[in-house]
């Protein structure tokens, strides 16, 4: 093999390799398709007051970021609706917040229980007025569905869970405000049902 032969295997090896990569790298960072239903607000906005109100005519509802209280909701299962305050402060640092229509079946709020127990960083609760019988939200992004046999559900918590439009990534999910029915919670030392 004569030197321009030699110096044109080695530039089509190149290209190949280059090629290769290209195309791995793709693979590895393309946008995941969106899930249908899914919407994506702009940048809520975002600090600590405890006087901020919260009423049915924001949207959306429950809300999806924004201002909110300085403490945060325990994550876990509650029978009884949480103050939209410290659920907002629980999106921030990560939680998923499924919603559900007080009148919601008991066979279905147990479905939904399945996504949340032994999760650090989900968030189960009954939400008055809400504008479908279940609300997906996590901090910037909203799913409302019509019940809960929609696959949808587990791919929203895939992506979004500790997802990519937190905030505080990884920040606690516990020893804020609440009592779970599903978790026993730390409080002043401590353990409580």
């Amino acid at each position: 093999m004569d030197a321009k032969q030699r110096k044109l295997v080695i530039i089509g090896a190149i290209v190949v390799g280059v090629l290769g990569l290209a195309v791995i790298l793709y693979l590895n960072v393309r946008p995941e398709p969106p899930i249908p239903g899914v919407i994506q607000f702009p940048r809520p906005s975002r600090g600590h007051d405890n006087n901020v109100v919260f009423s049915l005519a924001q949207f959306p509802v429950p809300p999806a970021g924004g201002v909110h209280w300085d403490s945060w909701q325990n994550c876990g299962v509650y029978d009884e609706p949480v103050e939209t305050g410290y659920a907002v402060h629980a999106l921030e640092h990560g939680a998923v917040w499924i919603t559900y229509h007080p009148d919601l079946s008991a066979s279905d709020v147990a479905r939904l229980r399945t996504y949340v127990e032994g999760d650090s960083h989900m968030l189960l609760s009954p939400y008055p007025d809400q504008p479908s019988p279940v609300v997906l939200t996590a901090w910037g992004v909203q799913m409302q569905l019509d019940g809960v046999d929609d696959g949808r559900i587990a791919r929203f918590l895939d992506r979004y869970l500790q997802g990519p439009f937190t905030p505080e990534p990884g920040a606690a999910c516990d020893q804020g405000v609440g009592s779970p029915i599903d978790r026993a919670v730390q409080t002043g030392g401590q353990t409580m049902p």
